[in-house]
């Protein structure tokens, strides 16, 4: 005999159409791309810290260079200082992302957000191809014109992760949300790996090709997207999730329906229904006092500071600390997200199965504490570095993709705003947009401890001089 997980199971799993596959499809790789393109950045900073420095001073291996050539076009004396600014572009691009995101959470709840997710998409592949492939092309190189351009992409950067929530949200009830948006979180994990797979393959003819690539597959899905995203299942005529789960939850609803009953229920008509079921969107405000949002986003912040260190810095620090190729760092940083992938999908089973995502959250971040100890002690052996990778990886990856989809999601459809579907983009900026504030801080603690070795030789040099 089925037992009433099995049988709930069965219910919510026989609702899908092919709808809900695309709509699936379409979101995950949607913001697979917009990853792919953040990470080429961090994939290629080898190759940038080079090309922006005198090549007689470089040890990476790149073919030597002309004096007069790099001379009028380098941007830094040294690769420490090239390496700063990398940092402090990987910073102002939080901090831009952060506030795009609670920008955009709200616009994405007040306009179409099909038409959001497409501009946001195509324009940031314009932005990402300016910033990689033209100025190489053109051999314009410009500090505040770097910076001016990361900016932007980070506003419009921000426009996805919101939009592509609130769309998923939409399309699936609660029932197995943990699982279903545990997997479908793997988007920014297999983003990362796409994006790593595309630097290295192209790296070889330089690193302006991996930014055209990116940037080239980015902008086509965002026209898929444009033409293809339904964004509700009230667009095709479908009943919403709302409806599905207050006529199932409903504790007015009589439990055999027969005429008598509509006579001795006269309050509980269609026309109130309807009534109770128009779209509204809520105030910044009201969705910061929801309860759990201002919680969850502050754990989602510390959290992500240590995820996106990895994100950001984990090919430069393989390449630089044991000193391998490049392109074999890119491909082993992969296994990192691969670990999130795992561990995002197997809490979020787990986290139905209990009914209750806290305790599994706690659980995880508690194992994470052991897992930085132990990669922070990994020995120059690629086999081992990978393992390590990946359990870290599944124990800080894991809670950051269930955080920023699953829980979100039950954030935006809590009882508080039942019946108001414009809710979930704004609750969602809100919490990932607090978690970039965090990952921004720690980006800027990075450039700190990175630049007080520089001051203290700048200081030991004058000294000597003197």
């Amino acid at each position: 005999m089925a037992g009433p997980n099995t049988l709930q199971s069965r219910t919510w799993v026989s609702r899908f159409t092919q709808h809900h596959v695309v709509v699936f499809l379409l979101t995950f790789f949607s913001y697979s791309l917009l990853h792919a393109s953040r990470k080429t950045f961090s994939n290629v900073k080898v190759s940038i810290s080079s090309q922006w420095t005198p090549t007689y001073l470089n040890k990476t291996g790149v073919k030597l260079e002309p004096v007069e050539l790099w001379n009028s076009n380098h941007l830094f004396p040294n690769a420490e200082e090239a390496t700063l600014f990398l940092g402090t572009l990987d910073t102002i691009f939080l901090f831009s992302y952060a506030v795009g995101l609670f920008i955009s959470g709200i616009i994405g709840d007040r306009f179409n957000m099909r038409w959001v997710l497409s501009f946001g998409m195509c324009s940031s592949a314009v932005v990402v191809f300016c910033f990689g492939t033209l100025t190489e092309w053109l051999h314009f190189y410009n500090k505040w014109f770097y910076c001016s351009l990361w900016i932007l992409n980070g506003l419009l950067q921000s426009t996805g992760w919101p939009c592509v929530v609130a769309v998923m949200g939409n399309w699936f009830g609660k029932a197995g949300r943990g699982v279903i948006f545990g997997l479908w979180s793997a988007c920014a994990s297999v983003g990362n790996i796409l994006g790593a797979c595309l630097a290295s393959s192209v790296l070889q003819y330089g690193y302006e090709y991996a930014f055209l690539l990116t940037a080239s597959i980015q902008f086509a899905g965002g026209i898929v997207i444009f033409f293809g995203l339904l964004i509700s299942p009230e667009e095709i005529g479908l009943s919403g999730i709302e409806e599905e789960e207050s006529s199932e939850d409903d504790p007015c609803r009589p439990l055999i329906h027969n005429t008598d009953s509509e006579e001795h229920e006269p309050n509980y008509s269609i026309q109130e229904i309807s009534t109770l079921h128009q779209p509204k969107a809520i105030s910044f405000y009201q969705a910061c006092c929801l309860p759990g949002v201002m919680l969850y986003s502050l754990a989602y912040a510390c959290l992500k500071l240590v995820n996106y260190s990895f994100f950001f810095w984990l090919p430069f620090y393989l390449s630089n600390n044991f000193r391998w190729k490049e392109a074999e760092a890119d491909k082993l940083s992969i296994w990192y997200d691969v670990g999130g992938i795992i561990g995002g999908t197997l809490q979020g089973f787990i986290s139905d199965m209990l009914q209750k995502r806290a305790p599994v959250l706690a659980g995880s971040l508690i194992l994470a504490i052991g897992s930085l100890v132990g990669y922070s002690r990994s020995p120059n052996n690629k086999t081992i570095n990978a393992l390590l990778m990946t359990i870290t990886g599944f124990f800080i990856g894991g809670p950051s993709n269930m955080i920023s989809a699953a829980i979100s999601a039950d954030l935006g459809h809590q009882e508080l705003v039942q019946g108001n579907s414009e809710a979930l983009a704004t609750v969602t900026g809100i919490v990932d947009g607090t978690g970039s504030i965090g990952a921004a801080v720690g980006q800027t603690s990075c450039t700190v401890l990175f630049i007080s070795p520089l001051i203290v030789r700048e200081i030991r040099s004058l000294v000597l001089r003197r």
